[in-house]
């Protein structure tokens, strides 16, 4: 189903720069009971759960569809919920503010509705669903367009309300796999498309999938995309049965995204290898997929960020924890 529905909309959304969502989809996907999937049926939500939403993410990129349902539905819904605060169908995202009240690259600022809102106090954090009235939005985008604002927003006249240590590390947490998520999603849809390119391309009389060059480069994408999205499936698992509140956790997911991040820089090289010059046109999907795990695989950290968080845990617990570590 999801297929069908994201599937009605790709000539319209993937054949130019998405600066903006589309509201025609989003008003679809919200009678579809998709817009808050994870939400409580008795907030207007389908209860689903995370793996459930681990697949409308994956739906939506395999389509090249850009709307911001993770930061609407597995972000700043989930927060409101779990702080007990009411909220409306208004179109929502986060900001966490650094010490001045900005907040960089925030996901989708322009187009949202509302903003959640999170700054760190002396004790603690504080929380407010903001209307985007009530902040100031520089706009910005990533290399696909989508929009990536500048927040800045002046604390003292917002009324908020106190948030947990715990939560604000689940949401560094669940921010960080969408992402995972998404680019996984990117890297099989391009092993796809290097598969069916090689597979119709005649070159010297043959399919390119008959030269050996060609088998090299499919397998080695289709290995890091496996072991990537092995990784990020073994992180999901394990947050969804800890409910994102294990320290192990982080440990997996920076594995995760470590992962993702190399396997991105092999699958998108290979993708454009195997397509040759037709992959950097405008007018050829490969494009949508490539640029898009690029980009993503930089939100929420850095590869350099990831790779040094494994290290660290790994340094941490000592070549006697290590097999401890990976393994429990």
């Amino acid at each position: 189903m999801m297929d069908a529905v994201f599937g009605a909309h790709r000539s319209t959304l993937t054949r130019t720069p998405a600066l903006d969502y589309d509201e025609a989809l989003w008003r679809r996907l919200d009678e579809l009971g998709l817009v808050r999937l994870t939400g409580p049926e008795s907030k207007g939500g389908s209860g689903a759960g995370w793996f459930e939403a681990a697949e409308l993410l994956a739906a939506a990129v395999r389509h090249g569809v850009r709307i911001p349902l993770a930061e609407h539905d597995l972000l700043a819904c989930w927060l409101l919920e779990a702080n007990g605060m009411d909220y409306d169908d208004a179109v929502r995202t986060v900001a966490v503010l650094d010490d001045d009240g900005i907040s960089a690259a925030v996901p989708w600022a322009r187009s949202a509705q509302r903003i959640v809102v999170l700054w760190r106090v002396d004790r603690g954090y504080r929380l407010a669903d903001a209307a985007v009235g009530a902040v100031a939005i520089s706009e910005r985008t990533n290399p696909i367009g989508e929009p990536r604002d500048t927040v800045t927003v002046d604390v003292s006249l917002l009324d908020g309300v106190p948030v947990s240590d715990r939560l604000v590390d689940q949401l560094v947490r669940k921010a960080a796999l969408i992402r995972a998520i998404q680019v996984c999603a990117a890297l099989d849809r391009i092993v796809e498309l290097s598969i069916e390119h090689a597979s119709t391309r005649v070159q010297f009389g043959r399919p390119l999938s008959k030269f050996q060059t060609m088998q090299n480069l499919i397998s080695d994408s289709a290995a890091e995309a496996a072991l990537a999205r092995s990784a990020t499936e073994a992180a999901l698992t394990a947050a969804v049965a800890d409910s994102w509140a294990t320290d192990r956790l982080d440990f997996m997911i920076a594995v995760a995204r470590s992962c993702v991040g190399h396997a991105a820089s092999v699958v998108v090289r290979n993708g454009h290898q195997i397509h040759g010059a037709i992959g950097t046109t405008r007018e050829h999907r490969l494009h949508e997929f490539t640029r898009a795990a690029l980009a993503w695989r930089s939100d929420y950290g850095s590869v350099d960020h990831w790779d040094s968080a494994v290290t660290d845990a790994t340094l941490h617990v000592g070549g006697r924890g290590l097999w401890s570590l990976i393994t429990a």
